[in-house]
């Protein structure tokens, strides 16, 4: 599968889903976030945008990157509409092949998980690089496949918080892991269909 063909399927995801007009954002930002001061951040696969409205609505100057058109076009719009313009900036990237340019003090990919090749270690590890000093990067995974997922395959595997921190492999003498952790939430999908998930959670901070 090439880029044109995972620029097609992620336009397709969007644009068969109603445009969200307030789309929330994820439990596990809300909840690290929260006490962390503003500053500039980068969300990776920003989506709908949930991540980034809010993060904008606390002080944060965000950069938000999807590799969907359709999402960065309505994320685009949704943040001037919610009077946010001047505080998101939505940038299309095929992680693949570019990442956003800056340094960041928070750095969140919420479930950056794609049925095509992407060398996730890499994007985090460039994604730690990007970090500027104290800065967080906020990796959440899934631990468990939600009824409603695009991704059924009952062989599906998900790699451990560990695991993930193993595999982008930042020297500990910089890079601290601050969080790595696997809980449970009740998730709310399409049409208000609730159901018990894992997330896995890793937190990791750049130090001097």
């Amino acid at each position: 599968m090439n880029a044109t063909d995972a620029v097609m399927f992620w336009d397709g995801v969007y644009a068969a889903r109603p445009a969200a007009t307030d789309p929330r954002p994820n439990a596990r930002l809300t909840e690290v976030v929260a006490s962390l001061p503003p500053g500039d951040a980068l969300d990776l696969g920003c989506g709908a945008g949930g991540d980034a409205l809010w993060l904008a609505g606390q002080g944060w100057h965000v950069t938000a990157a999807d590799i969907s058109a359709v999402a960065i076009e309505r994320l685009t719009e949704l943040a001037r509409s919610h009077g946010l313009g001047d505080r998101v900036t939505a940038v299309r990237h095929d992680l693949r092949r570019s990442f956003p340019h800056g340094e960041f003090d928070l750095i969140c990919a919420h479930y950056l998980h794609t049925p095509f090749d992407l060398d996730r270690a890499t994007v985090l590890r460039s994604a730690a690089h990007a970090l500027r000093r104290d800065g967080r990067l906020l990796i959440v995974d899934h631990g468990s496949t939600a009824p409603w997922s695009w991704n059924q395959d009952p062989d599906v595997r998900y790699p451990s918080p560990g695991e993930v921190a193993a595999g982008i492999d930042l020297n500990p003498a910089t890079w601290t892991v601050e969080r790595a952790d696997a809980p449970r939430r009740i998730a709310t999908g399409p049409g208000g269909r609730t159901a018990e998930v894992t997330d896995h959670v890793l937190l990791i901070r750049r130090g001097a």
